[in-house]
Formats: structure tokens, C-alpha cells, sequence
């Protein structure tokens, strides 16, 4: 190799390499603001039916071809998830979630970030899985949260709802 070649591949690399060098440790990343804890609501769940099922009375069973009699009509589409979550007695997130899918029948599925201030906090977690009425997942844990902790909210409805997890 020649010089003049070397000293060319050095103009061009120790500069690449400045530049690399100072991305890699600036500007400075936080995933978390000092001070404060992270709270993440993460779930995917299918709500109820929107409608009951009814039974098909024998004339409407009749209309149909043969491989279509089924003696319930049960409607596809689901009710949409409604999710609270309150801290210290301040709801500081609710949200309605639409079900997946062209016919509006498959699961829900959310995830939200929240930075909160570290430290003791009540927390309540909040779904309703139909289409009107009460919540009927509740959960209310006090908790500590430590600077730069985090706390997982997920919902497992075969494990009987929330379930919080620090990690």
C-alpha cells in the first residue's frame, strides 16, 4: 500500500471514528428520569360477547342448508376492554379498547408507559371485559417503588385478573 493511500484512509476514518466514539456515550440516555419508578399495563385479553346467544326456533332451522344448522346464533363481536388506572386516589389513565379483527372478534390488547414519582403509592387497577355494567376485575395493592424501579401490570384472566409484578 502506498503512503499517500494510508494517510487518505486515516483522513477519513479517525474523524468516523471521533464521531462514533462520542455518540456512544452522549447525549445522555435516561429510560427513566432520576427520581422517579416506571409503571407499564401491558395485556391482551378477549372481552365477552356484545350480544347473548339465542336459540333458533325450528322454522329458522329449516330455512338454512343442512351444515349450517346449528341450534344457537351466537354473534361474533366482542365488547370492547375499558381500562382504569388509579394512583393515590387519582385516576391517571382510562382507556376504551376496541377488539381486533375485520369482525370486531378477536382480543384487545394494550401497553401503556407511566412514570410516577418512587416512593409508597396505592395502586388500583381497574377492566371491565363486557358491555355495560360494573368493573369486574379489580385490584388494589399498596406498594413501594424504588428509584428506577419498575412495576409490571399485566392481566391474566385464567389466574383470576391483575397480577403486579416488580421487577
Amino acid at each position: 500500500m502506498s503512503p499517500l493511500r494510508i494517510v487518505a484512509q486515516l483522513l477519513l476514518y479517525v474523524p468516523l471514528m471521533a464521531l462514533l466514539g462520542y455518540f456512544s456515550t452522549s447525549p445522555r440516555f435516561e429510560l427513566i428520569p432520576a427520581g422517579d419508578a416506571l409503571l407499564r399495563i401491558s395485556l391482551i385479553h378477549a372481552g365477552q360477547r356484545k350480544q347473548e346467544c339465542r336459540t333458533r326456533s325450528p322454522e329458522e332451522l329449516a330455512k338454512l342448508p343442512p351444515n349450517m344448522r346449528a341450534a344457537l346464533d351466537c354473534p361474533r363481536e366482542r365488547a370492547p376492554l375499558t381500562v382504569e388506572l388509579e394512583i393515590d386516589g387519582a385516576v391517571v389513565f382510562s382507556r376504551s379498547v376496541p377488539p381486533a379483527g375485520f369482525k370486531r372478534d378477536g382480543a384487545a390488547s394494550l401497553y401503556h408507559r407511566l412514570p410516577i414519582a418512587a416512593g409508597r403509592h396505592r395502586v388500583v387497577a381497574r377492566l371491565r371485559d363486557r358491555a355495560e355494567g360494573p368493573f369486574n376485575y379489580v385490584r388494589e395493592e399498596t406498594l413501594e417503588l424504588a428509584p428506577g424501579g419498575m412495576l409490571l401490570i399485566d392481566f391474566v384472566a385464567t389466574k383470576g385478573g391483575f397480577d403486579f409484578r416488580g421487577v
